[in-house]
């Protein structure tokens, strides 16, 4: 058998496993002392949906049986949240320009703050997805007294706005909304992974 944790094959001694439930059982445990969790599986290069895992887990186990498995840890969690705050500051405060670079010509600056705006949001919602998968340490994550999907539900609505200024090429729209609600909430939701 060979086993494979976030691309890395990892060196195994078999105790008395026969299947492959029975070594992801023993995995999970490990991960459980380091606060780690698995998020995906492989076997044998197929993924196993939710919906096949017990099926799955009944397999026996074979000499030339491959399970590769994603795993995401607590640590990781919070170094990506760390990240994510300290570029939801810069990018506040980039983003009050926003009017500036567009009246100065320097669109192309502008569109750099834009893309880097939505590779923030999806890189936060990422993370914070898989936070949910440690409730006792996120489970109380709070951005402006409201829960992530609450304040990212308000948000959507400033950023269709936002896409619709983009569409129809109104600057001074897209800067009102970066300076006035967009750069405020990045504050909000920076001073919440502070927390």
């Amino acid at each position: 058998m060979e086993l494979y944790v976030n691309g890395s094959k990892l060196d195994v001694e078999l105790e008395n496993e026969k299947t492959i439930g029975d070594v992801l059982k023993s995995f999970e445990t490990e991960c459980q002392k380091t606060n780690a969790t698995t998020v995906n599986i492989a076997v044998d290069g197929c993924n196993v949906p939710p919906e096949d895992f017990e099926k799955v887990s009944a397999q026996p186990l074979k000499d030339d049986t491959k399970i590769e498995l994603g795993v995401i840890s607590q640590a990781a969690i919070e170094a990506s949240f760390e990240q994510e705050k300290i570029f939801c500051r810069k990018l506040s405060g980039e983003l009050k320009e926003l009017s500036l670079k567009f009246q100065s010509g320097n669109d192309k600056e502008a569109n750099i703050m834009i893309a880097s705006l939505a590779d923030l949001i999806d890189n936060i919602c990422h993370t914070a997805s898989l936070s949910a998968l440690f409730p006792e340490k996120f489970g109380n994550l709070k951005i402006d007294n409201k829960s992530f999907s609450e304040f990212f539900s308000e948000f959507s609505q400033i950023f269709k706005d936002f896409e619709q200024a983009i569409s129809s090429g109104d600057t001074v729209l897209m800067g009102d909304l970066a300076e006035y609600e967009i750069s405020p909430r990045l504050e909000q939701l920076a001073d919440s992974l502070e927390e």
